[in-house]
């Protein structure tokens, strides 16, 4: 495959995960109307779905470590157009639920390879290069994803918002099958033996290297992912936004991604990933003490809440594709493990984020602002303490 197919392809596979949630995001309110469910288990059509897509991954990578990544992608991308058709069929919030929970399991095989993929093909310092590339795909992805789920939510209804989904699902499924050759050179026969794969996970916990690029990508994904749940209610809820209009934001915090990306991408030659890394995390922290303020001295409107989350955003661009090809960069005969590693540990976090949300949402927006800027906080102390010691020649 050329770099630049290559590139595409690992955009569709990367990018499945917010076409799953930014195009869903502006149909929720509708879907809890509708079905009459709690906002509660509205939340959990989002956080059970990224806790299976968790969970998957560590089955999904040593599967694929085995037989490669070609057919793990073909298996999970036709998982997610069965339960994304499930998911069209709803007629409860329980079954809606449970077919998210099985379309986030098969969605686990997809963004796994994906990672595991750029480890396959290229070195850890070019791959931060490539996934950045990857990521901004997925950015453009994004911005078209949330107005098209809202104009969909408002025209036909949240049915053929969530049926977007499994067309997405459809489309990289030929894309894969018809372009994508296979990356694992040397498959390992013994990589589902229990005793092997229990050594592996600890030899991969274990590493510095990984501890730490994990835990960037934990930190700044957790601010995102505070934000993604939350955000409809606070601004089309509180601050009177149409489904259209938050489509809209969701899309300018999508631009505002691909910024970070391309930033990265100036600014990796330059700093290298350690030095990248630490003026990202100047830029999360500072978005998210600005934005705690904000809030606290009352300037509850969309300005006075996005102009800090956009430093955010904007340092999230940077810590992603570092963050991920830095904490597989290690384990180049087991990428498809520690690929799986890196996503349950984001998604177990994310749902423990969800749960915490959930019983601490009281109709304001205080809770969304103290847990992004308590994000914000790790992640810059994550930049300046544990990659500045632990990512550099270790990669």
């Amino acid at each position: 495959m050329s770099n630049r197919l290559t590139v595409v392809l690992l955009s569709l596979m990367l990018g499945i995960q917010p076409v799953t949630s930014d195009l869903y995001l502006p149909a929720l309110p509708a879907i809890t109307q509708e079905l009459g469910a709690q906002v509660g288990q509205a939340h959990l059509t989002l956080s059970a779905l990224l806790l299976a897509f968790g969970i998957s991954q560590l089955f999904w990578g040593p599967l694929s470590d085995r037989f490669g990544r070609r057919p793990v992608l073909l298996w999970g991308l036709t998982g997610y157009i069965l339960a994304g058709t499930g998911c069209v069929m709803a007629q409860s919030i329980e079954a809606l639920i449970f077919w998210r929970v099985v379309q986030g399991a098969s969605m686990g095989a997809v963004v796994m390879c994906g990672r595991a993929v750029v480890r396959d093909l290229y070195t850890p310092d070019v791959g931060a290069r490539v996934m950045s590339k990857a990521l901004t795909g997925l950015g453009f992805i994004a911005c078209i994803s949330s107005p098209l789920g809202a104009w969909l939510t408002d025209a036909l209804g949240w049915h053929y918002a969530l049926a977007m989904l499994v067309l997405f699902a459809i489309c990289t499924l030929l894309g894969v099958g018809h372009a994508f050759q296979e990356s694992v050179r040397h498959k390992n026969a013994n990589a589902l033996a229990l005793r092997v794969l229990v050594k592996t996970w600890w030899h991969i916990v274990r590493h510095p290297t990984f501890v730490a690029f994990t835990c960037l990508s934990i930190s700044s994904f957790a601010g995102l992912f505070v934000f993604l749940t939350t955000s409809s209610f606070v601004f089309i809820g509180m601050l009177g936004l149409s489904r259209i209009e938050y489509g809209l934001l969701l899309a300018s915090m999508s631009g505002v991604y691909i910024l970070g990306t391309l930033l990265c991408r100036r600014l990796l030659p330059r700093y290298a990933v350690q030095g990248s890394v630490a003026i990202g995390g100047a830029l999360s922290l500072l978005g998210g003490v600005w934005m705690l303020c904000a809030a606290y001295l009352g300037w509850h409107s969309v300005a006075g809440l996005m102009t800090p989350y956009y430093l955010f955003v904007l340092a999230h661009g940077i810590h992603q594709p570092c963050g991920q090809s830095g904490a597989i960069g290690p384990f180049p005969h087991s990428a498809g493990a520690a690929s799986a590693l890196t996503g349950f540990s984001m998604m177990a976090v994310a749902f423990v984020v969800g749960m915490w949300l959930g019983a601490h949402l009281d109709g304001t927006l205080f809770p969304m602002v103290q847990a992004i800027a308590f994000s914000s906080l790790c992640v810059a102390l994550t930049a300046w303490i544990l990659v500045r010691r632990y990512g550099g020649p270790r990669v």
